[in-house]
C-alpha cells in the first residue's frame, strides 16, 4: 500500500482540532464521547484522514470500555501495529497502514475468533453504510 504523506500543517487544514489531537498528534477521546462507540450500524469504518477502510461492522463488538472495538481490522494490511511506551505503559498502538494515523491500541483481551480486541476512537473513523 501507498504511504500518503502530508505535512503537519496540511493536516491540521484538512481535520477537525480533535481529529488533529487524536490522529496526528497520539491522543485519546474520553470513553462514551465518542459518536461510534454504541453504534451497531451495518457498514465500514474508515479512516478520517485518508479514507481506508480500517473495520467492518461485523468485527465490531460491544467490550464495555467506552471506545468502538473491533476483533479484526477488515484486512491484515490495513492497519500497521507498534509499541507504545508512553505514559509509563507498555501497549501496543495501532495506525493506519496508508497514512499513519492514530487510530487507538489493541488489547490480548477480546473475544473469539481472534482473541484481540482493537480499542479505536470514533474520531479517527468515518462510518459508510
Amino acid at each position: 500500500m501507498d504511504k500518503l504523506e502530508k505535512s503537519l500543517e496540511a493536516w491540521r487544514e484538512q481535520l477537525t482540532p480533535e481529529q488533529f489531537r487524536v490522529c496526528r498528534q497520539k491522543g485519546t477521546e474520553r470513553p462514551f464521547s465518542g459518536e461510534y462507540y454504541a453504534s451497531t450500524a451495518p457498514g465500514s469504518y474508515l479512516c478520517t484522514c485518508c479514507g481506508a477502510a480500517l473495520f467492518t461492522a461485523e468485527s465490531k463488538f460491544d467490550a464495555g470500555c467506552g471506545w468502538p472495538s473491533y476483533f479484526q481490522p477488515a484486512q491484515a494490511e490495513a492497519v500497521v501495529n507498534r509499541v507504545d511506551s508512553s505514559h509509563g505503559m507498555q501497549r501496543t498502538e495501532v495506525l493506519c497502514a496508508k497514512c499513519d494515523a492514530h487510530l487507538g491500541h489493541v488489547f490480548n483481551d477480546g473475544p473469539a475468533p481472534t482473541g484481540l480486541r482493537y480499542c479505536i476512537n470514533s474520531v479517527a473513523l468515518k462510518h459508510k453504510a
